[in-house]
């Protein structure tokens, strides 16, 4: 670590040095500078903690695969460094591993069905940039959903929500469909298992993009999502875009991105 911070100082001050020198523009150093901010924990996970001023994303931590003990330290690094932290894919662990180390220097929102925890500096503000709704077909395509919700609702998002209004029972879908485009939502992600009907079904319904995300819920061989995923890559609704099998971060945050630059 110590190597990595020195290494990091002297890049620093070399960009400063040409900029002063007039070596180097203002819009070149920026983007050198950039290029540097990047915090390493224990030499495998390099966190890019400026990325969501660049692409308008913000890097979270995934959880899945990883130690507690190195997702604490990286969830600890991203807050310090941004203002607030998103650890996606959380098991208990984890969650237990980041309380015994950061509850007291960080506020902790924790979203169960969501699998994800949200530390934030108490005087962190997240910037408001627009709306988003977000539905899920069934109950089993909540966390999906919910996990698409919370990713929006960081990156600045008011986020409208209905759960369980899938093509089984058709007419739960239309009130809240109504209440979303009233409210001015500029995307709209579309959780969906099984044969994955209600992205298609809602795209021929609205004028605004749909975020298809398919989950992994059903029965027999699509039962892994794959059926929703080719409905859904094979639907004629134009205006349907399809991220991967269970990837609520994705649909969130392409939902964001749209609304961001609407608005």
């Amino acid at each position: 670590m110590k190597e990595v911070s020195k290494e990091l100082s002297v890049n620093v001050a070399a960009v400063l040095k040409k900029l002063l020198r007039g070596e180097m523009t203002l819009e070149e150093a920026e983007r050198k500078l950039v290029a540097l901010n990047v915090r390493r924990i224990r030499q495998l996970a390099r966190l890019d903690v400026d990325r969501t001023h660049r692409t308008g994303v913000p890097e979270v931590v995934l959880a899945d695969g990883k130690s507690p003990e190195i997702v604490a330290k990286a969830a600890e690094a991203m807050a310090q460094a941004s203002g607030y932290a998103l650890v996606t894919r959380l098991q208990d662990a984890h969650l237990r591993a980041i309380r015994a180390k950061l509850r007291t220097k960080f506020e902790l929102e924790h979203n169960p069905q969501a699998r994800t925890v949200l530390l934030k500096k108490r005087s962190h503000v997240f910037p408001k940039c627009g709306k988003v709704g977000v539905l899920a077909a069934g109950t089993s395509d909540v966390p999906v959903a919910e996990e698409a919700a919370v990713v929006a609702g960081v990156m600045g998002c008011e986020v409208l929500k209905a759960y369980d209004v899938g093509v089984a029972g058709i007419h739960r879908l239309f009130e809240p469909l109504e209440n979303m485009m009233k409210a001015g939502v500029s995307a709209i992600v579309v959780a969906a298992g099984m044969e994955g009907t209600l992205p298609s079904l809602v795209a021929s319904l609205v004028d605004i993009p749909v975020i298809g995300v398919p989950t992994s819920t059903g029965y027999g061989v699509g039962g892994k999502g794959l059926a929703a995923l080719l409905t859904m890559l094979q639907s004629c609704s134009p205006g349907l875009t399809v991220v991967n099998i269970n990837n609520g971060f994705g649909g969130g945050a392409a939902a964001a991105l749209i609304a961001r630059r609407a608005k």
